[in-house]
C-alpha cells in the first residue's frame, strides 16, 4: 500500500466520528505512512515508515498505535521525537498522549541543541515541559563502540530537564574523566545548550606566574534581568594574592555599557589596595549623532601586567560625539590622559584634552572638481603652572595651548592627450593659537597663515600579455609651492613624521597642526603593479622629495630633512596561496639605511603567521637614544583536527634579548575545550619585574553560554 496522508487514509475512520471530533481529529495531527488501518476495536493502526506531525512536532517511528477511547499511542521505533525547540528524543519503544506532550519512552536518549546527549532506561514526558529521566548517563562525547566510555560524563540517579526555564537539575550527580570518578554533588544544576545566559557558576581558569604563584579564578554570573548581568570572579593564588573582579554590562534600546575592574590585596605591595577599573559605552542619539565613552583607572603602573589584563603605559579616558554623513563629518571629544610610563610626570604632560572638528565636502558647481571646508578647535592643559622644563621633554612645565583652524582645499582632474592625467590642488588654512603659562618667546595669541597650491601629471600605462598577464606602470611628477618662513610655535603634536607611498603627493605631511611643510619642491614616484591570472599581484612604489631650499623642518629619521628626501621604496606581494608581504624603507643620499619595515603574513589550512620586523636609527627629536631593530612573530599549527598550537615572540635585536615569548597548546573537540599556555615577559624598569606565567582553562562542551564545539572524533 502506498504512503499517504491521514486526511485519505483514515477517511472511513473519520466518517465514523461527529462533526466536532472529526475537526478535533484533523486539527491534532496529519500522519504519513505505509500502511494505515482500523481493527475492530476501532484503534487505528499505521506501520511502516510512520511519520506523524502535530504543531510543529514530528514523530518517526516504526508502527504508531492510536486508541480513541484513551487518547493515547502506543509507539514501537526506532522512535524520532523532534519539539518546538529541536529537542531530540530516541527511544525503542513509547507510550504518550496523543499530542505528544506527555508519555514515558524506554530505552531512550535525549538530544539537547545536537550537544548534550542523556540516555537513560526510561524518560517521562510531562505536560509538554518537563522531562524527567531515571539512571542517567550525560555527555556530550561522543561514544565508539571499541571505546564506550567518553572523555567526561556525569551520571545521576534522577535528571529532571526544564524545557521553559532550559534548566537541567541533577540529583545524586557524579562527574567522571575517562570513566574516573573525581566529583560528587548531591544537587547540581545546569543551563540546557540553547541558554546562552543563567545565572551561575562559569569554568573556571588556573594561572601561575613566577609574582602572585599558582591561583584560581571561578566566575559567577548572574542574570540582573532580560538586559543586564554581572560576573563576580573571585581570584585566589598561593603567594597571599586576592583579588575580585567585577564586570557588569547592560543593554539599552540605543545602546550599551560595560564596566569592569578588580579590588586586590598581595605582597607585591604589601599593606596596599590595588585596583583597576574599565568603563566602556555606545549610544545613538537623535540626528544621526553617536556618543561613545570610555574611563579608565589603575592604581600602579604594574597592575595590569601582574593580573594578565591587557596592558598600555597611557590611560586613555574619553567622551566623544560623532556624526558621519555622505560628504560631512562633525566630532567633538573630552580626553583626559594619565601616563603610568617609567620617567614621565603627568603634572607636566597634556592631561586634559578637547577637540571639536566640521568636515564638509562639496562637489561641482562653477569650478567643478571638489572641495572641502574643514573648521576645528583645539585645546590641551597641564596641571603644572610652572614655565621651566623640569622633565626635559623641550616644553614648558605648565605650557597650555588653545588652537581654532580654518581651512579650504581645492581639487580637480583634467584628461590630457595621450592618457594623461592633470590634476590642480590648492589649501590654505588659517590657525589661531593662544599659549598661556609659558616662556615669553611662545606665550601670547599668534595668527598663522599657510597653505599651497600644486600641479600633479599621472601618466598610467596599462598593458595586458598574451599569457593574461595585466601590467600597470604610473610616474607621478607633482610642483608644488608653500611659502617659505621660519616657524614660530613649538611643535608638539607632530614630533613623529612618517614618510611613506601614503603621503608622497600630500601637501603636508606633518601628522598635526603645529607643524607645517614649506617651500617649493617637486614630489616624484613610479609605480608599478603586475597582475598575474594565477592570482597573485605586485605592485612596487619609488619616490623621492627634491626642495628648492633646506627650511630645517623634519628630523633625520623621518626621511624628510635636507634639501632633498631620503629615497622611498616600498613593495607589495599578495599570493592566492594565503601569502602576503609588505616591506617600506627609507634610503639616504649615501644609500646608508635611515628605516626599514616588515610585515608578512602566512594563512594556509594549518599554518598560520603574521611578523614584523622594525629598524629604525637613533633620533633624539623623537625621543630615541638608540636605533630600533625589532622582530615580533605570532602564529599556530593545526597538529590535528583537535590540536593546535601557538606561539608568540618579540625580540630586540639592539638590546640583543627578548622582550615576551609565549607557547600554548589547545584541545577542542566536540565535547571539551582547554587552553594551556606559558609566556614570558623579559621587560623590567622600576615598576615592573620580569614574569613567567601559566595559564589552564577546561570548559564542558554542551552546556549554556560555553565554548563553541570543535570537530568530532572519528570512531575507527
Amino acid at each position: 500500500m502506498p504512503r499517504r496522508p491521514l486526511i485519505a487514509a483514515l477517511l472511513a475512520a473519520l466518517l465514523t466520528l461527529t462533526p466536532t471530533q472529526r475537526a478535533s481529529a484533523q486539527e491534532m495531527a496529519a500522519l504519513v505512512a505505509d500502511a494505515v488501518r482500523v481493527d475492530a476495536g476501532g484503534r487505528l493502526i499505521a506501520s511502516g515508515g510512520v511519520e506523524v506531525f502535530y504543531k510543529g512536532r514530528t514523530l518517526r517511528a516504526g508502527s504508531v498505535i492510536y486508541d480513541r477511547t484513551s487518547d493515547a499511542l502506543t509507539i514501537t521505533g526506532p522512535i524520532i521525537l523532534v519539539d518546538t525547540e529541536g529537542t531530540i528524543l530516541l527511544a525503542d519503544q513509547a507510550q504518550m498522549s496523543a499530542d505528544l506532550t506527555e508519555g514515558v519512552l524506554q530505552s531512550a536518549r535525549l538530544v539537547l541543541n545536537r550537544e548534550l546527549q542523556m540516555a537513560s532506561s526510561q524518560v517521562q514526558r510531562i505536560g509538554g515541559r518537563y522531562t524527567q529521566l531515571d539512571n542517567t548517563v550525560a555527555s556530550s562525547c561522543k561514544v565508539c563502540a571499541g571505546n564506550p566510555t567518553p572523555l567526561w560524563e556525569i551520571r545521576a540517579k534522577r535528571v529532571l530537564h526544564d524545557q521553559q526555564e532550559r534548566q537541567i537539575y541533577f540529583d545524586q550527580a557524579q562527574f567522571r574523566v575517562a570513566g574516573v570518578p573525581v566529583a560528587y554533588f548531591p544537587r547540581l544544576r545546569m543551563p540546557d545548550p540553547t541558554l546562552t545566559r543563567a545565572t551561575g557558576f562559569l569554568s573556571p581558569t588556573f594561572r601561575t606566574t613566577s609574582n602572585l604563584g599558582t591561583g584560581v579564578k571561578l566566575p559567577y554570573f548572574i542574570v540582573l534581568g532580560k538586559s543586564r548581568d554581572l560576573t563576580i570572579t573571585p581570584y585566589i593564588a598561593t603567594k597571599d594574592a586576592r583579588s575580585v573582579d567585577l564586570r557588569y554590562r547592560q543593554a539599552f534600546r540605543s545602546g550599551e555599557i560595560d564596566i569592569s575592574g578588580a579590588v586586590s590585596r598581595d605582597r607585591i605591595l604589601p599593606g596596599r589596595t590595588r585596583h583597576y577599573l574599565n568603563a566602556t559605552g555606545a549610544f545613538d542619539l537623535p540626528r544621526d549623532f553617536k556618543l561613545n565613552f570610555n574611563a579608565e583607572l589603575v592604581s600602579d603602573p604594574a597592575y595590569l601586567l601582574d593580573y594578565g589584563l591587557p596592558s598600555k603605559d597611557r590611560l586613555d579616558s574619553r567622551i566623544e560625539v560623532t556624526r558621519t554623513r555622505r560628504n560631512e563629518y562633525i566630532s567633538g571629544r573630552l580626553i583626559g590622559l594619565k601616563s603610568i610610563r617609567a620617567g614621565e610626570v603627568n603634572s607636566a604632560l597634556p592631561t586634559v584634552i578637547s577637540d571639536f572638528t566640521f568636515h564638509r565636502r562639496f562637489s561641482g558647481g562653477a569650478l567643478g572638481g571638489e572641495a572641502g571646508l574643514r573648521f576645528q578647535t583645539h585645546s590641551h592643559l597641564r596641571s603644572s603652572d610652572s614655565l621651566l622644563d623640569a622633565n626635559a621633554d623641550g616644553f614648558a612645565d605648565g605650557r597650555d595651548v588653545q588652537r581654532m583652524s580654518l581651512a579650504l582645499d581645492y581639487r580637480r582632474n583634467w584628461v590630457l592627450p595621450s592618457g594623461i592625467v592633470g590634476t590642480v590642488l590648492a589649501e590654505g588654512v588659517v590657525d589661531s593659537y593662544r599659549v598661556s603659562e609659558d616662556v615669553a618667546l611662545y606665550a601670547g595669541t599668534t595668527t598663522r597663515l599657510h597653505g599651497g597650491v600644486a600641479v600633479e601629471l599621472r601618466w598610467p600605462w596599462a598593458k595586458a600579455g598574451a599569457d593574461g598577464v595585466g601590467h600597470v606602470i604610473e610616474p607621478v611628477l607633482q610642483f608644488v609651492w608653500s611659502p617659505e618662513g621660519t616657524e614660530t610655535l613649538q611643535n608638539e603634536d607632530s614630533s613623529l613624521v612618517e614618510f611613506d607611498e601614503g603621503n608622497l603627493f600630500s601637501l603636508n605631511r606633518s601628522p598635526g597642526s603645529d607643524l607645517t611643510e614649506r617651500g617649493g619642491r617637486v614630489n616624484l614616484g613610479f609605480g608599478y603593479t603586475r597582475v598575474d591570472p594565477s592570482g597573485w599581484t605586485l605592485s612596487t612604489a619609488l619616490g623621492r622629495v627634491f626642495r628648492m631650499s633646506n627650511q630645517l623642518q623634519f628630523s633625520a629619521a623621518s626621511g624628510l630633512d635636507g634639501i632633498n628626501s631620503d629615497y622611498l621604496a616600498a613593495a607589495q606581494l599578495t599570493h592566492p596561496g594565503g601569502f602576503g608581504v609588505s616591506h617600506r624603507m627609507l634610503i639616504d643620499a649615501n644609500f646608508g639605511l635611515t628605516k626599514s619595515e616588515t610585515r608578512f603574513n602566512l594563512a594556509q589550512e594549518k599554518l598560520a603567521v603574521t611578523g614584523s620586523y622594525v629598524w629604525a636609527i637613533a633620533d633624539a627629536s623623537e625621543n630615541r637614544a638608540a636605533p630600533i631593530s625589532e622582530l615580533t612573530l605570532d602564529g599556530s599549527y593545526l597538529i590535528s583536527d583537535v590540536w593546535t598550537a601557538k606561539g608568540q615572540a618579540r625580540y630586540d635585536f639592539q638590546a640583543d634579548r627578548a622582550n615576551r615569548a609565549g607557547l600554548g597548546v589547545q584541545y577542542r573537540n566536540e565535547c571539551v575545550a582547554v587552553d594551556l599556555s606559558v609566556s614570558r615577559r623579559f621587560t623590567s624598569s622600576t615598576s615592573v619585574t620580569p614574569t613567567t606565567d601559566f595559564g589552564l582553562s577546561v570548559e564542558l562542551v554542551g552546556f549554556g553560554g560555553g565554548a563553541k564545539a570543535g570537530p568530532s572524533r572519528q570512531c575507527r
